[in-house]
C-alpha cells in the first residue's frame, strides 16, 4: 500500500446498533474522513444514523453496499456475521475494521488474515482496550523493567447485564482481557488454558466463567467474567518481583495504582548452595509507597479509529491486526473446549 496522507476516505458502516454510533462519531471527526453510507436492516438504527448523517446512502443489502466505491468498511454486527461480512469486504478490496471477536473459530480467522494479505488491504480488529492510555502506561512499566519479572496477572470483568443469547460471557467479555494480557506479555506465548463456567439463566450459555492461561516461564493469568454480578468491575492486577500494578478502568481519578511492594530474598552467603539455616537465607516483606501516576487520558475508541485511518493512509500494520485477532480467537476457542470438558487443560496451538 502506498502512502497518501491527504486522501479523503469514504466509510461504509455495517451495523449501527449498540456500539455502532460510537464508531461512526469518532471516524467522522477525523479530518478527511466521511461517513458515507450505512447498511442495516433495522428502521430504528437507520433513522438514528440519518439523523446524525443526513447526506448518506442507506443499504438494506450489505453485499450490494460492499460492491460500491467505499474505501473503508466498519463492521459492527453480531459476532456470527463477522466472518462472512469481513471476508466479502476484503475480497472486494476494502480496508476493514471489524469488532471483536474477529470470528468464531481460528480456522475462519486464519482465512481472514490470508485474504487481507492476498488483497493487500488493512484488516484491523476492534480490541479497543489496547488503545487505552492506562494500559499503555502499564506496558511501559513492564518493558522498562520497573515491575521486575512478572509473576502473574488476574482480572475481573463483571456487570449486571447485558445478557446475550448468541454468545456466552466468555466470548462476549473475555476478548478484552485476553487482548490486554497478550499485549502486556509481549513475546511470552500462552501454552495452555483451563476454563470452568456455569449457566444459570439460559441452557448451555455460561453466565460466569473462570479461566487460567499459562505462559512461558511459569507466568499465569487468571480471568473472571460474568454478566450476573451486582457491581460493574473492570479491574486487572499485575504482580511483579519488584512492584505491582492495579488497573481500574471504572475509576475516574485512579485508573492506575503502582505499589512498591514485594518479597525480597536476602542472601547471607556469596555462594549458591542449599540453605541449612534461616541465617543463610531470609525472605523480607517490602511495603513501600503507593503512587497514582498522572497521564493524559484520551478516549480509547478515538485513538483506535485514528489508528485505523492512519494505517490505511500510510500502509502501516495495525497494532490489533488480523494476526492479533487470530491469537485472541485461538485462546477463546481453547477455553471453550476446556469449558465443555469440565475444566480439562487444553494446549494452545
Amino acid at each position: 500500500m502506498s502512502k497518501n496522507n491527504n486522501k479523503e476516505i469514504n466509510v461504509l458502516q455495517i451495523g449501527y446498533g449498540y456500539w455502532g454510533p460510537n464508531l461512526a462519531r469518532n471516524l467522522n471527526n477525523i479530518p478527511g474522513v466521511r461517513m458515507a453510507a450505512l447498511s442495516d436492516v433495522s428502521k430504528k438504527s437507520i433513522d438514528k444514523f440519518k439523523g446524525n448523517f443526513p447526506d448518506t446512502e442507506i443499504y438494506k443489502d450489505w453485499k450490494k453496499a460492499l460492491k460500491e466505491d467505499y474505501e473503508a468498511v466498519v463492521i459492527s454486527t453480531p459476532a456470527e456475521l463477522h466472518f462472512e461480512m469481513t471476508k466479502f469486504a476484503l475480497e472486494e478490496g476494502k480496508h476493514v475494521l471489524v469488532e471483536k471477536p474477529l470470528a468464531l473459530s481460528s480456522g475462519e480467522s486464519e482465512i481472514l488474515v490470508e485474504t487481507a494479505e492476498k488483497s493487500g488491504v488493512t484488516l484491523m480488529v476492534g480490541h479497543t482496550f489496547l488503545y487505552n492510555s492506562a494500559v499503555r502506561k502499564i506496558k511501559d512499566y513492564i518493558d522498562n523493567g520497573e515491575l521486575g519479572d512478572i509473576y502473574y496477572l488476574y482480572s475481573h470483568r463483571l456487570n449486571l447485564g447485558k445478557v446475550r443469547s448468541d454468545l456466552n460471557s466468555l466470548w462476549n467479555f473475555a476478548p478484552h482481557d485476553i487482548s490486554i494480557i497478550l499485549y502486556l506479555m509481549g513475546d511470552k506465548k500462552p501454552k495452555n488454558v483451563t476454563s470452568r463456567g456455569f449457566a444459570y439463566i439460559q441452557n448451555d450459555i455460561e453466565d460466569v466463567v473462570f479461566f487460567t492461561l499459562e505462559f512461558d516461564d511459569s507466568v499465569s493469568a487468571h480471568v473472571h467474567v460474568s454478566w450476573i454480578d451486582p457491581n460493574k468491575v473492570r479491574k486487572m492486577t499485575i504482580v511483579g518481583s519488584k512492584k505491582m500494578v492495579v488497573y481500574d478502568d471504572v475509576s475516574n481519578d485512579a485508573k492506575i495504582q503502582l505499589f512498591d511492594k514485594g518479597v525480597d530474598k536476602q542472601y547471607n552467603s556469596n555462594k549458591l548452595q542449599d540453605f541449612d539455616s534461616y541465617g543463610d537465607f531470609q525472605l523480607l516483606l517490602r511495603a513501600g509507597d503507593m503512587v497514582v501516576p498522572k497521564f493524559d487520558f484520551i478516549e480509547p475508541l478515538k485513538v483506535e479509529c485514528r489508528h485505523f485511518i492512519d494505517c490505511i493512509r500510510n500502509g502501516e500494520k495495525p497494532e490489533t491486526d488480523g494476526q492479533h485477532g487470530l491469537n485472541v480467537v485461538k485462546i477463546l476457542e481453547a477455553a471453550q473446549v476446556s469449558l465443555k470438558n469440565n475444566g480439562k487443560t487444553i494446549n494452545i496451538e
